[in-house]
């Protein structure tokens, strides 16, 4: 059987995605080498699907990870589902293929798996990740997602990527697209912030229903090293309810977090530098939760974002739907 299609998901558009990922984004604080160990580590384990992005700026020290266990022989490059994004700053029709090929070229592979709209916000074109004029004020771009998402479509024609999708939209957002006249097609994913304090219910219900997987990013909270994390939301590795289901089934709370996920029938991305728990993240196919232990998580949901709004002085704000 093709490892690809084990404990996988299965696209709109026919490919297959691994249901748990490994997530790369990273605090300045943590070396880019800890990057390329880690992925190396985890396809040792057994992941076999990684998720970048341009704005990540890592994707020389994963295209190195990948390379060497294509070398090595414990992967061929088509048992690796590598996803990355396109940034705000390349949202004109004429440069999303250049993000790609900039990406592409990093990596060292001739094509991804799945290339994301990483936010719906286009943003000045130029070297900044965030422009900002003389008051710091951030500089937008008057770009149609629309338009974009037709330069992703010809991505997917030329075989640059397998699939396309989105990250951060909104119900309204993806309606946007869907509604395109001439859409060629669907995204096959909405990635977007979703753990126990925010379950995305009513979203995955919407992506659920027209054929849309979601993926959840910050699975397990959020590292608070992180620059833009909103420090004052409670950690969700201790919740009381969390701890408990885990110790009633032996398991660390991370584990009970990422199949509380994988048994709703999302895509769960998860994040680590540490070896051991790269591992035990690893370990959620061999355990169910019970009916009642879904209830109790689901439960918890709080509408607690940890990752706050960036653009907060876009004409579009507020971005996200009311959970």
């Amino acid at each position: 059987m093709n490892p690809m299609k084990v404990c996988s998901v299965r696209l709109n558009d026919g490919h297959f995605m691994p249901m748990l990922g490994l997530g790369t984004s990273a605090p300045s604080q943590v070396p880019k080498s800890k990057v390329e160990e880690a992925v190396q580590t985890a396809i040792d384990v057994g992941y076999r699907h990684i998720d970048s992005a341009y704005l990540y700026q890592n994707e020389e020290e994963i295209g190195r990870a990948i390379g060497k266990k294509i070398a090595d022989g414990t992967v061929k490059r088509e048992d690796i589902f590598y996803t990355t994004k396109v940034w705000g700053t390349f949202f004109r029709p004429e440069l999303v293929r250049t993000s790609l090929d900039t990406s592409l070229r990093k990596l060292g592979l001739s094509y991804v798996n799945l290339y994301l709209i990483h936010f719906p916000v286009a943003l000045k074109p130029g070297e900044e990740f965030i422009p900002k004029d003389k008051d710091g004020e951030v500089i937008f771009d008057t770009v149609d997602l629309c338009a974009t998402w037709e330069a992703m479509e010809k991505c997917k024609d030329l075989g640059l990527t397998k699939s396309i999708g989105v990250s951060n939209f909104s119900r309204r957002h993806l309606e946007r697209i869907l509604n395109k006249p001439g859409l060629k097609y669907k995204p096959v994913c909405n990635q977007v912030e979703c753990h126990p304090y925010l379950n995305q219910s009513k979203l995955w219900e919407f992506c659920k229903s027209k054929d849309i997987i979601l993926t959840a990013y910050a699975a397990l909270g959020t590292d608070f090293r992180k620059e833009w994390v909103n420090k004052n939301c409670p950690v969700l590795l201790k919740d009381p309810v969390l701890n408990a289901i885990a110790a009633k089934h032996g398991r660390t709370p991370a584990q009970v977090a990422l199949r509380f996920q994988l048994q709703r029938g999302l895509v769960a991305l998860v994040k680590s530098f540490n070896e051991k728990r790269i591992q035990e993240n690893f370990q959620v196919f061999n355990f169910q939760l019970t009916p009642e232990d879904m209830e109790s998580l689901d439960g918890l949901n709080k509408n607690i974002r940890y990752f706050p709004d960036e653009f907060v002085s876009h004409p579009d704000y507020p971005f996200y739907d009311e959970n």
